[in-house]
């Protein structure tokens, strides 16, 4: 699928204040029983803000990710010296502080219905682009703790392991650094 067609089948959307999903299937209970019961909330206590994702020609919610401020710290790193070593590669000198700041994408999800589309890069790359267009928030890094099942889907769209700390646990922290895309 391309961008065009995607843009031409479904809409991107903020989930409105007060606004609940009612059904959703990802074949993950705990996806799904986000975004019908946790969603709001996370919300209304300005925790994260769940975008939904709506097929144009019936309006059914075929996707939703979730998004939240986040930072990349000295305390993300085993040793100084290995955050020395991120850091030392990203920024000039003046520029190396003890943390950096990050978008969280917190929870991401397609239903059944549309899997096997390529509708997951399409939007991870809408999240990154959304972040650097006009420079919103001064965001850097847009950060992820994938499953181990996903780790070969954000491998492929960019992402790389922040660290070897978290290796062999059920999820593993990853980001993309924005200003790649900044060409």
């Amino acid at each position: 699928m391309t961008f065009e067609d995607f843009y031409q089948d479904y809409d991107i959307r903020k989930l409105d204040l007060g606004e609940r999903v009612t059904t959703f299937s990802c074949n993950d209970e705990d996806l799904d029983d986000f975004i019908i019961n946790d969603a709001p909330l996370y919300r209304e206590a300005l925790l994260a803000v769940t975008y939904i994702i709506e097929r144009n020609s019936d309006k059914e919610v075929v996707g939703y990710f979730s998004l939240a401020n986040d930072r990349i710290a000295i305390k993300d790193f085993p040793t100084n010296n290995e955050f020395n070593k991120f850091r030392r590669h990203r920024f000039v000198n003046e520029k190396r502080l003890t943390n950096y700041p990050s978008v969280k994408l917190c929870r991401f999800a397609l239903s059944n219905a549309v899997k096997g589309k390529h509708i997951g890069s399409i939007l991870l790359d809408f999240m990154k682009r959304y972040f650097v267009a006009d420079n919103k928030t001064g965001c850097r890094f847009l950060t992820v703790d994938a499953y181990h099942t996903a780790e070969p889907f954000y491998h492929k769209n960019g992402f790389l392991y922040l660290n070897s700390a978290d290796e062999g646990k059920p999820t593993r922290l990853m980001f993309y650094d924005l200003i790649n895309l900044e060409d």
